[in-house]
């Protein structure tokens, strides 16, 4: 089945008008000439492919008979790739080791992604998760397990400490910042306040500020925005969401004080997203695309990619967020850490009518 962003009740997103998809138009053809600082917890997604062989006589689980490897740069890294692929100019800035999952990880990067802001710190062990997928030769692989390998923490403080100067002048240069915290303990609300601290600075216009954080979300507090997926809300509050609307309303607004934000984007998975603004009536913007979703894999990255791209070229909250639910849309039907190209987004636009 296949729904399209349409309205149904309440305070919903009004359709495609031709005066408003031009302007969506004009907001993604805006990307190539904008400078996304992305700031963030670098992992290596690996993923392992295999076929299935045999169940193994040794215990009741499957031998999978080799393929192939490959590492693709997940987390901010995947946030950086999505950037680069809707056009916009990609400047990364974070941390790895120098050992060989690091090493590959940055390989690994297109050449549309600046790598020149990442550390590399002989000390520090890159986060890697590994993802074993298997299937027949005619049939599309699946997940079978994720092995997960943490960096250690707390980090060194000299780390911590030599790092905001390092970035210090990919911050006067940038567009918009997206802040992404997977927890891996180099992004931090401190780092955000040094962040903002750099940007009142040395900046004569606003430039804004994006968080995606997985489990600190309540901590980052006076940034431009943030989009956390329903599921990181409840989390952060203590309270269930699914279909009850007033819950879902209660939360967006709780957010949007708690973290003084001026806006609050919450992803919702099939339900599509809700756009929170103070003194604005709460925009609900239904799934695009299929609500048969191929994979989430790295979709939040996509999601706030696109968010920040679109706010760096002048548009309303509205109006990136409707960018950002198409290309969220576009991005679960790919398998893996994938990415939305300009192309696929305005294509998604025209056909939207």
């Amino acid at each position: 089945m296949t729904r399209h962003a349409r309205p149904t009740t309440g305070h919903q997103d009004s359709s495609i008008r031709v005066n408003d998809r031009n302007r969506l138009l004009a907001l993604v053809e805006a990307f190539a000439n904008r400078t996304v600082l992305v700031v963030g917890d670098l992992i290596a997604d690996e993923f392992i492919y295999g076929r299935v062989a045999r169940v193994s006589r040794e215990a009741p689980v499957l031998i999978l008979q080799y393929d192939a490897t490959q590492v693709i740069p997940g987390g901010a890294g995947n946030a950086a790739n999505n950037v680069a692929a809707l056009g916009g100019r990609a400047k990364l800035a974070g941390l790895v080791g120098t050992d060989v999952e690091g090493r590959r990880m940055l390989a690994a990067f297109p050449r549309g992604v600046d790598c020149s802001n990442v550390m590399r710190e002989a000390t520090y062990q890159t986060p890697v998760k590994t993802r074993i997928l298997a299937g027949g030769a005619h049939s599309a692989k699946q997940q079978v397990v994720r092995i997960d390998r943490a960096t250690g923490w707390p980090l060194a403080a000299r780390i911590g400490a030599a790092f905001p100067p390092h970035v210090a002048a990919a911050i006067g240069r940038a567009d918009a910042i997206l802040l992404s915290d997977y927890g891996s303990g180099f992004v931090s609300p401190r780092l955000a306040r040094t962040i903002l601290a750099m940007v009142a600075r040395g900046r004569r216009r606003a430039v804004p500020v994006l968080v995606d954080s997985r489990y600190r979300l309540l901590e980052y507090r006076g940034l431009t925005t943030c989009t956390p997926n329903e599921s990181e809300v409840e989390q952060a509050l203590g309270v269930r969401i699914g279909d009850n609307v007033r819950a879902l309303e209660d939360a967006g607004r709780t957010l949007l004080s708690r973290t003084r934000s001026q806006a609050v984007l919450i992803t919702r998975g099939s339900r599509g997203m809700a756009l929170f603004e103070p003194e604005r009536p709460t925009v609900h913007i239904p799934i695009f695309g299929s609500d048969e979703v191929a994979d989430v894999t790295g979709a939040g990255d996509t999601v706030i990619a696109t968010f920040g791209l679109a706010l760096a070229s002048g548009a309303t909250f509205v109006e990136a967020a409707r960018l950002a639910n198409y290309a969220g849309g576009l991005v679960v039907m790919k398998r893996g850490t994938a990415t939305v190209s300009a192309r696929e987004l305005t294509d998604a636009i025209r056909l939207d009518l």
